[in-house]
């Protein structure tokens, strides 16, 4: 019809926000109105915060996994020696890590030499765990040689070994110092089996990033751990690093029809497997927890626009006799609810992204106003707590508020779009 108004017009959102500003005493409920929106707030705010920090605590764990550890660990069965003795170790190391670097996808391959020791230093004691590898393959670890942790020189690791920064603090040591290696699988005597005991100089110290590696990690260069550990002219793994880590399956199935059938493969998806599954458990549990948090923010909205719609039945009952239509109407109170859900999701979402941003400066002051101990990293692994801040959380954030405070708007409005204008106004 020509001169028929189009919907969402311009007077449908001014009556929407002079409704949304009136007093309580002109039937207004500004004080709904307002918890509302504090509500949507603060559930915002919680889902996104929640969300980034899901996200930095799983790519942080990835991250230092990927970093610090081979992608693919080789090695080879047990089998019985001559002594009834039970050994482990690869004779052919080089020609197996030839074969390896060889497949497509890989990006290099190490012999590596592995072994639990004693380490003393100040008259304290830790158990570490040794990795003996060179200083070529070491250098691609790169949470191992990050320049930004790391204490000294790298390039001094052929005159020493590498500690982890856990170790160091446990024994009291810095760059230059020298602890001891104490093996219980030493020289063997008529009297038995005597302890090997040799003195090192530390190198440089690292951080991994994880607080359980950095506490009983040592590095040496792997001739020096073929001597200390009786390992000559073998190797205890062979760690591979791929190209790409999430397919690693696919690497393992190009590279085990190379290999004699006494080898085996153990990526670290085998590895972290379990952990991550428990993780995507945890992301979805907290997810669906702070869904149900919007949701009943959101309900606010339907309590706050049905004392509207009550308290306002006069003024609907005057619009509908003035010639407003039912569709009108409904827009009108539907308006109400979407300005409290917008206003509320876009001040959420901007406290939800300052949080993920200061994430460390928040928890800084409220480790200080504690007193500290709010972070143990004894206890979750990683130093400090993570924040990464996704498009993807955002918008999934942004998204469910919108359509829960869209959809739980329509029903009141719906109501007040009904009213029969003859009834608001018989007793007025």
């Amino acid at each position: 019809m020509k001169g028929t108004p189009h919907p969402f017009s311009k007077y449908e959102f001014m009556i929407a926000w002079r409704y949304l500003r009136s007093k309580r005493t002109e039937g207004g409920v500004s004080t709904m109105t307002w918890i509302s929106l504090i509500g949507i707030t603060l559930a915002v705010f919680a889902l996104i915060a929640t969300l980034a920090v899901r996200s930095g605590f799983r790519t942080e764990i990835v991250d230092t996994v990927l970093g610090a550890n081979a992608h693919v660990t080789v090695y080879r069965l047990p089998q019985t020696t001559g002594q009834n003795q039970i050994d482990r170790s690869i004779q052919n190391y080089e020609q197996l890590a030839d074969i390896l670097r060889s497949a497509d996808g890989v990006l290099r391959a190490a012999p590596l030499i592995k072994g639990q020791v004693m380490a003393n230093a100040n008259s304290t004691n830790a158990g570490v765990e040794v990795f003996g590898i060179s200083q070529d393959n070491l250098v691609d670890l790169r949470r191992i040689v990050d320049p930004e942790t790391v204490i000294g020189r790298v390039d001094d690791f052929a005159n020493g070994v590498a500690i982890g920064s856990g170790v160091a603090r446990t024994l009291g040591v810095g760059v230059g110092d020298q602890i001891k290696l104490i093996s219980p699988d030493g020289v063997k005597t008529a009297f038995g089996t005597s302890p090997r005991v040799k003195s090192f100089t530390v190198s440089f110290i690292f951080s991994a990033g994880r607080h359980d590696m950095d506490k009983v990690r040592v590095y040496m260069p792997f001739t020096v751990a073929q001597d200390y550990f009786n390992r000559a002219d073998r190797a205890d793994e062979i760690e591979v690093l791929v190209r790409e880590p999430d397919r690693v399956e696919d690497v393992v199935a190009r590279l085990a029809p190379s290999v004699p059938h006494y080898i085996q493969f153990w990526s670290w998806k085998d590895a972290s497997g379990n952990y991550l599954r428990a993780l995507t458990i945890e992301d979805n549990v907290m997810f669906i927890i702070m869904s149900i948090l919007v949701t009943i923010a959101s309900m606010n909205i339907v309590s706050g626009l049905i004392m509207l719609v009550k308290n306002k039945g006069r003024d609907i009952g005057i619009l509908r006799t003035m010639g407003l239509s039912e569709g009108a109407v409904l827009r009108v109170f539907f308006l109400c609810g979407a300005f409290t859900g917008v206003l509320g999701t876009l001040s959420g979402t901007v406290l939800g992204c300052l949080f993920a941003i200061y994430v460390d400066t928040i928890f800084a002051f409220v480790n200080y106003v504690s007193g500290g101990g709010v972070w143990d990293p004894s206890i979750r692994g990683i130093y400090e707590i993570p924040a990464e801040l996704k498009l993807d959380d955002v918008i999934t954030a942004v998204t469910l508020s919108l359509g829960l405070s869209f959809g739980v708007t329509y029903f009141p409005a719906r109501r007040a779009a009904r009213m029969n204008p003859v009834e608001a106004l018989r007793y007025e």
